[in-house]
């Protein structure tokens, strides 16, 4: 794939979505559905890769660049991911002074809604991909209900998952980690 394409494609991703994996939607539809230059599988890699490291949940588009074309692509998905944070800056200032309007109010709850929606529309395809056993789905649910009723901070939550996975992988109770 040309490198400008894959950066105009992971850029447009990166600026349309204003929380992280909200980007997944336009990823999965242009680089998986309409290209086929990325698969399924590369893709949930990619934001595993990205929720274990440090950092920002947008970085996996640079995970996806890498998929795409390797370090080349990796430099796209860099350059996609910084540009929005480059040109958001002056635009943020000129805002923050008009915060209290009623216009840019509604416009920011605007855009918290819609972040909120494809977040949610990014959740679909990942939970039918990940969710393939009764210890996926009762990891998922348990990890649901503490993030829901407890303070207990992501990574640890992250961590017992990935725990109790390897354990039960040891043990034979489940015959590979997905």
């Amino acid at each position: 794939m040309n490198i400008f394409l894959l950066y105009v494609i992971l850029l447009k991703a990166a600026a349309t979505s204003f929380a992280g994996l909200a980007a997944l939607p336009a990823v999965h539809d242009a680089l998986i559905t309409h290209y086929h230059v990325l698969t399924e599988q590369q893709l949930n890699e990619a934001i595993v890769i990205t929720r274990s490291t440090p950092g920002a949940v947008g970085l996996f588009i640079v995970s996806v660049g890498y998929f795409v074309s390797r370090w080349p692509g990796a430099l796209a998905g860099w350059l996609a991911m910084i540009t929005p944070a480059l040109t958001i800056i002056p635009i943020l200032h000129y805002a923050g002074r008009r915060v209290e309007h009623p216009r840019v109010k509604t416009v920011l709850q605007s855009v918290v809604i819609a972040s909120a929606a494809l977040l949610f529309a990014a959740a679909i395809p990942l939970g039918r991909d990940a969710l393939t056993d009764p210890l996926t789905m009762t990891i998922a649910t348990i990890s649901l209900a503490l993030l829901l009723m407890t303070k207990i901070e992501t990574f640890w939550i992250l961590l017992g998952g990935a725990s109790v996975t390897l354990i039960a992988s040891a043990i034979g109770a489940i015959n590979k980690i997905s």
